[in-house]
């Protein structure tokens, strides 16, 4: 039988307005977010921050054409991470629509064509002699090219660096983050950064500080985008646990009568059987029966076996004849993204991610987790285009249920939390923004898309406001990431620890030339922000009220205090836990307890001051086998500062006694 996505248990589940506003143009031919760039075309430096199929290659366009026109610009580059991303780059009629010229690529430089990287070298540079104004390449041939090249040589040149996350402030691994560096320290080059995702899912920036600061952002967020949609409606995004195999699973998700894209995991992760075509061959014969293959495109045709229909197919994990694999990915971009009937399902590894087009896209189906926050913003960026007859979209993480006969269950439950943790982001992501504000007594209301807060501490620095303007999803990345925080999700820290400790710890190491007084409106910021995004919201008369802790409160009389008392992140944990059973929530419980005594050093001191409070107030010590997560925690953090201390002397023992000798 087929599974049905509206029958998912959602992490997030979010309804959109279908406003039109993103997808609507103005007298130039240009979208909401198009619009807002163009705004800032006479900036030197500029970084778009906007979702998947918000626009961002015609954005560019217009900057470009009106650099070239109009700022003296004499050369546009544009680099793309891979070659089948060039083709959003393409030669493109603007003026029909209302601009003032059309983005023409002539043959000879577009470079994202196959070829040797060395022909493709000299390729870009008799670009750079000749008249041609636009040349589009990918990044490796942008780094090879700029490793026979001065700085200078991009002197009035634009450079439009697509997918932006793939650059890296480590310029000892990222040659493209070198690149960077070095033109804008010692040419006169422009830059336009454009990405769907500024998180890289690892611990390095993107950009250094005084780099980034040196950029006009632009950010266009998920929800303005999908609000602003013609279609699409609603947003799904859920998880579903498997034991076993998830070749033996994977019929209880996979709906055939949506348009799907199945991600199968990674050859080298604990969900692959090693052995990604016989997973391919799974994957058919749970749809049904294999009847002949196209020799021309490579679309596989298989009859189901629940009604009988034909389901086509495209294989893009099957590498063994690249040409075969070639004419699938031609098809798909020429024919399957135009055509709704072309294919059904795409069954894919490492392709069908990043700056894939198939608007018809119903159900991203991803299996194992994905350690990458950008990589999962990138699938789940594949279903939500606005496209006719498509109201819903659904991402699902098929994830492998931990099991105490593993070996490595820690693995597991890590893995589970971090895909929660993932799904939290999202949650934040595509929910709407408010604006926060101190309410100054009792009259003091908030207006529409603005929440008042009593004991709010409101921006008092250019440096927080441009934080809490346009990083703060980054931020939420950041702490979402970090090492402890799904023990945080999980209910295993109490909330003013994760409010006060944790959530402060991560906004110091982001950004270190913050003060304390910043730090603390920033951190009231992201927490009451969270709080809010995760609420349940409902509207009684003209009165708004919040679920927060399983009691709704009157928006008009929320208090930092009581955010406080709230862990942000744990409703999701909650959801999770009503679709696995008894046993297996036990043995998460279990193996974050044998994990809590990790706390660092630094942690535990920045907790000491509360535990003596804590002390005080109750008239004893924390007990570790306390029924309170509070006390529990507070009495492991005792246990790391007396180890700490006992270390310690050990050391100055030894030493003292080194020396007498």
């Amino acid at each position: 039988m087929s599974a049905h996505i509206e029958d998912f248990t959602n992490i997030v589940d979010v309804t959109y307005a279908q406003n039109c506003s993103s997808v609507n143009t103005n007298e130039l031919g240009m979208r909401e977010m198009q619009a807002r760039v163009f705004k800032q075309r006479a900036s030197q430096y500029l970084l778009v921050k906007a979702p998947p199929a918000s626009g961002k290659s015609r954005a560019l366009m217009f900057v470009a054409l009106d650099k070239l026109y109009n700022q003296g610009i004499r050369k546009v580059i544009v680099a793309v991470p891979e070659r089948s991303i060039g083709a959003s780059f393409a030669s493109t009629d603007l003026t029909t629509y209302g601009f003032f010229a059309d983005w023409r690529v002539e043959d000879r430089n577009n470079l994202c064509t196959p070829g040797s990287s060395q022909s493709k070298v000299q390729a870009f540079m008799d670009f750079l002699e000749s008249s041609d104004p636009v040349l589009v390449c990918t990044h490796a041939t942008l780094r090879f090219t700029f490793e026979k090249l001065p700085p200078e040589a991009f002197n009035d040149s634009l450079l439009a660096i697509d997918e932006f996350h793939h650059v890296s402030a480590d310029i000892e691994s990222s040659r493209l983050g070198a690149l960077l560096r070095d033109v804008m320290t010692k040419s006169t080059a422009h830059i336009v950064a454009m990405t769907g995702s500024y998180f890289r899912g690892d611990s390095v920036p993107v950009l250094l500080p005084e780099d980034e600061a040196k950029f006009t952002p632009v950010t266009f967020n998920y929800y303005d985008q999908l609000n602003g949609y013609r279609y699409l409606k609603h947003l799904g995004i859920g998880h579903h646990f498997y034991q076993g195999r998830y070749t033996d699973a994977i019929h209880e998700v996979l709906d055939l009568d949506k348009k799907t894209i199945v991600h199968i995991p990674n050859v080298n992760s604990g969900e692959s059987t090693k052995n990604k075509l016989e997973e391919v061959g799974f994957i058919l014969d749970a749809i049904g029966t294999v009847e002949r293959t196209e020799p021309r495109t490579g679309i596989i045709e298989v009859r189901r076996r629940d009604n009988g229909s034909v389901v086509r197919v495209a294989d893009l994990v099957d590498d063994t004849d690249q040409n075969a694999r070639a004419n699938t990915l031609h098809y798909l971009s020429t024919v399957a993204s135009k055509h709704r009937d072309a294919v059904d399902i795409i069954i894919a590894l490492g392709m069908a991610k990043e700056g894939f087009d198939w608007p018809f896209a119903e159900h991203a189906l991803t299996v194992g987790y994905r350690a990458s926050l950008t990589e999962i913003i990138q699938i789940i960026g594949r279903v939500t285009r606005d496209s006719e007859g498509k109201s819903r979209a659904q991402f699902t993480n098929l994830i492998a249920e931990p099991d105490a006969s593993q070996n490595e269950v820690a693995v597991a439950v890590n893995n589970m939390l971090k895909a929660i943790t993932a799904s939290l982001l999202m949650e934040q992501v595509l929910a709407p923004n408010f604006a926060f504000k101190a309410k100054q007594g009792n009259d003091d209301t908030s207006e529409p898309g603005t929440l008042r807060v009593r004991g709010f501490k409101e921006p008092s620095t250019a440096r927080v406001k441009q934080i809490i303007q346009t990083d703060l999803n980054d931020l939420k990345a950041n702490i979402l990431q970090d090492d402890n925080f799904a023990r945080a999700a999980a209910g295993s820290v109490d909330p003013q620890s994760t409010n006060k400790i944790l959530i402060p710890k991560i906004i110091r190491q982001r950004y270190p030339d913050l003060t304390e007084s910043e730090v603390e409106e920033v951190r009231q910021h992201v927490v009451i922000d969270s709080v809010v995004k995760t609420g349940e919201v409902k509207e009684v008369g003209d009165k708004r009220f919040v679920k927060l802790a399983n009691r709704f409160v009157n928006l008009d009389e929320l208090n930092i205090n009581l955010i406080d008392t709230i862990n942000p992140f744990q409703r999701a944990f909650e959801v999770i836990s009503k679709t696995v059973t008894p046993n297996v929530l036990r043995l998460i419980s279990d193996t974050i307890a044998a994990t809590r005594l990790d706390i660092a050093v630094e942690e535990a001191l920045e907790a000491f001051p509360q535990i003596q409070h804590w002390a005080k107030v109750n008239g004893k010590r924390p007990d570790r086998r306390s029924e309170d997560a509070t006390e529990r925690y507070y009495a492991e953090c005792l246990l790391i500062l007396r180890r700490f201390k006992q270390e310690s002397d050990r050391r100055r023992t030894q030493e003292s006694a080194s020396q007498e000798d």
